[in-house]
């Protein structure tokens, strides 16, 4: 009889330990969720506030033949994309010349005949030029856009 009042109490602390584990195992899942989807929420909200908004788009006139590796050449034409802290006004785009001409100067043909190239290499370019665009902690140029781009 003493077996059986040890058996029945057995069984309600076992219980009792199970239901606790489930509790304490939701509190943490609902807790983590909870967090990590105010901390996604505060991570689109700061991406959106860093956007800079578009404003006017400069072109350069005239092409760059720029010499590239191995006597080859690259006839370039981009513009800049301007954010709208920049105003109205057209930046003077002399640096920005000055800064491809400098990047793609001696670059292989290899390196900018997939896309996958030249798109690291204008990730590098537009890095620089908006740097040099950039007084007073305000970007002035937030984007390239090639008008034309030819090897040879």
């Amino acid at each position: 009889m003493a077996d059986e009042k040890e058996g029945a109490a057995e069984a309600p602390k076992k219980s009792s330990k199970k239901m606790l584990i489930i509790i304490v195992a939701a509190v943490v899942l609902l807790g983590g969720g909870g967090g990590a989807f105010f901390m996604m929420k505060g991570d689109s909200a700061e991406a959106e506030a860093k956007t800079p908004e578009k404003g006017s788009v400069t072109a350069i006139d005239d092409a760059l033949t720029i010499n590239l590796a191995d006597s080859h050449y690259l006839k370039l034409q981009f513009a800049l994309q301007q954010t709208a802290d920049a105003g109205s006004e057209s930046v003077d785009t002399s640096e920005a010349i000055e800064l491809a001409i400098d990047e793609y100067t001696g670059k292989t043909v290899a390196e900018l005949s997939t896309e996958k190239g030249r798109e690291t290499i204008k990730d590098e370019l537009l890095a620089k030029i908006v740097k040099a665009y950039t007084e007073e902690k305000k970007e002035m140029v937030m984007g390239i856009y090639y008008t034309q781009f030819v090897t040879q």
